[in-house]
């Protein structure tokens, strides 16, 4: 074939791939015509949905098999406010009813007609569609993802045996404070009287804000994508801290090394250890098949939690008070595993770390960058819609 004859062919080529040439198939045209490109934002949320989802059902379905190997019932722990499956939606209710009654009192002035057109605007315009979608996906599936944590975690002595790390973490932590007791010197440097209560009350609050904090980012996100972002990032999270507790099995210092911890006043941290003991006691020593144990330090999920709570609030909220708080409670949160004997030093370290494999990994899935623009924008936006799909032959994203 002579060069002019090539190029000629090649133009032929390229004007083909251009345009719906002849040589089209009339099926295959047809096909593309009714494919509806996605845009961007909407292809995001259903990467998140992947990610989120996937996580879950691969929680359900290692808890199951563990459940039907071990011959031990899947068990829902009940808690604040009750069993999780009512416990979640009676927060979901509540924020609905917080979000609407301002409206009502405040926007509509206590007039009764003003403020139904004022809750009646709210419901238009912040729930919808895909709010809804969000907080559904979002509350479901982080209430999955803690149920069967909470299984998985109460398998462990029963897939572990009586493997233990605590003397090896035990080692590290006197080495790291040059032969010391971190708790031995935390009381000595806070004292053990009033600073006890106050740990004690921070820790413990912890418990009742894990499912607060999923309540307030889904249905209160001004932004869906941090809504997305939170929720992701939870369920994640709460798998590799499971994950974490079959990599190095330990009891924690409280449990383990007891004795150091006997001149504490009674708090509500301490009778919360008295209680996993004896919910520990009675699963692997009395048979108790309604109930879990939940002793497990390696890695610490409220050092991580906190962490993840203080960096999306960083990155999505304004507030420099708020931002503070948070920072404040992952510090003292930090101080009180180690004061109260709850992990070891190690365990804090892992659970940094985790945290900030969940905060990046959901940012990815929810499609946030973490450019200083970037995140800027996200702040600037407001989203309570998903994006349509753009029509047929629109370029899904704008050309630059």
């Amino acid at each position: 074939m002579t060069p002019t004859r090539s190029r000629r062919w090649t133009a032929r080529w390229r004007w083909a791939r251009t345009y719906d040439s002849w040589w089209t198939p009339p099926a295959w045209r047809w096909a593309r015509s009714r494919v509806r490109p996605l845009s961007r934002m909407a292809r995001v949320y259903r990467r998140a949905y992947v990610v989120m989802i996937g996580t879950t059902l691969l929680m359900g379905v290692v808890a199951l098999v563990m459940s039907v190997q071990l011959d031990r019932t899947l068990v829902d722990p009940e808690g604040f406010l009750g069993p999780s499956f009512l416990r979640l939606p009676m927060l979901v209710g509540a924020a609905l009813l917080a979000d609407m009654l301002p409206q009502y009192f405040w926007t509509g002035r206590g007039k009764p007609r003003a403020g139904w057109e004022a809750m009646k605007r709210r419901w238009e315009t912040h729930w919808t569609k895909a709010r809804w979608a969000l907080v559904v996906s979002g509350i479901a599936c982080f209430y999955v993802t803690y149920v069967t944590y909470r299984n998985i975690k109460s398998h462990l002595p029963f897939v572990m045996g009586e493997t233990k790390y605590d003397r090896e973490l035990h080692v590290l932590d006197r080495a790291m404070f040059f032969g010391n007791e971190p708790a031995t010197v935390l009381h000595s440097i806070l004292g053990t009287g009033i600073s006890a209560h106050v740990l004690s009350t921070v820790y413990v609050a912890f418990l009742p804000l894990v499912a607060i904090m999923v309540a307030v980012y889904v249905v209160w996100s001004r932004n869906l994508r941090f809504g997305y972002w939170f929720a992701t990032s939870q369920v994640l999270i709460w798998t590799l801290g499971t994950a974490m507790y079959y990599c190095l099995p330990s009891l924690g210092p409280g449990f383990r090394y007891y004795w150091l911890f006997t001149e504490l006043p009674q708090t509500g941290t301490g009778d919360l250890m008295d209680s996993l003991f004896y919910g520990r006691k009675s699963v692997l020593h009395d048979g108790a098949e309604a109930k879990v144990q939940s002793v497990a330090a390696f890695a610490s999920l409220h050092t991580g939690v906190t962490l993840l709570w203080a960096l999306m609030i960083q990155y999505t909220l304004r507030n420099r008070w708020v931002k503070r708080l948070a920072w404040a409670n992952f510090a003292v949160t930090i101080v009180a595993t180690l004061y109260f004997g709850w992990h070891y030093v190690a365990d804090d370290i892992a659970g940094v770390a985790i945290a900030l494999v969940s905060f990046a990994v959901g940012g990815w899935a929810s499609g946030q960058k973490f450019s200083k623009k970037a995140l800027r924008e996200a702040l600037d936006e407001v989203s309570d819609t998903e994006p349509e799909e753009l029509e047929p032959g629109r370029d899904p994203v704008p050309r630059v």
